[in-house]
């Protein structure tokens, strides 16, 4: 299996579906549609979509890839609902990668110029979740949610670039910053999935099952007890 892999790749933790499978290091197939719902609809008749485009079965595949997180609490259980029930389904491993990771992983060599990458991600509230890399990639700082009153406490010193989906968002909170973003890091790409789950198993010949990874508990509510 380490040799020619046959890699599903997708993502579904914010506000698209994305779905690329990797032959060897060719992109045989991607797909990807923006939307900020009905991801547990779309998913897995895009994944089989994608499959068909790529003239690969799903019995064929070596690994299954798929974003945890952070992003949309629902995104994340479709996704790793999905990568659980084709692992199961075809007996084939599936490797967990972080959102942040994707991001870092589909920025050029040429964008980083000295710059500290800063990955915004949408939290769908006033806070961004946030994590800083250095050049080449390694990680500057933990995965963190952040207010925007705490930026300028939080954010490292010299030039920036920007990637992620609320990258836009956070360009209006650095007045006074130098910075630029990313060219194409404004949506997760499935490709870079699938390359960083390839590469969990190249590295140690095994994957842990793919985990949720949240930066803040999710929503819940406390039933009510009936009045008697």
């Amino acid at each position: 299996m380490i040799g020619r892999m046959k890699v599903l790749g997708f993502d579904s933790a914010g506000s698209q579906c994305a779905v690329a499978v990797l032959d060897g290091e060719r992109v045989a197939s991607t797909r990807a549609e923006a939307m900020p719902h009905g991801q547990a609809e779309r998913l897995m008749p895009l994944i089989a979509e994608t499959l068909t485009t790529a003239a690969i079965a799903p019995a064929a595949l070596d690994l299954i890839a798929v974003t945890t997180g952070p992003g949309s609490f629902t995104g994340i259980r479709i996704g790793l609902a999905a990568a659980r029930g084709l692992a199961l389904a075809t007996g084939r491993p599936a490797a967990g990668v972080s959102v942040f990771d994707a991001y870092t992983a589909a920025v050029p060599a040429a964008a980083w110029q000295a710059r500290t990458l800063i990955v915004a991600v949408e939290s769908k509230r006033e806070e961004f979740y946030l994590q800083a890399f250095k050049t080449a990639g390694a990680a500057l700082s933990a995965p963190t949610q952040i207010h925007p009153r705490d930026l300028d406490a939080w954010l490292p010193a010299g030039p920036l670039l920007l990637a992620g989906d609320a990258a836009a968002r956070l360009q209006t909170q650095l007045a006074g910053h130098d910075f630029v973003m990313a060219p194409g890091a404004e949506a997760v790409d499935p490709a870079w999935v699938a390359r960083l789950g390839r590469a969990q198993v190249r590295g140690t010949g095994t994957v842990e099952p793919p985990r949720p990874f949240y930066l803040r508990a999710p929503d819940t509510t406390t039933p009510r007890r009936a009045t008697p």
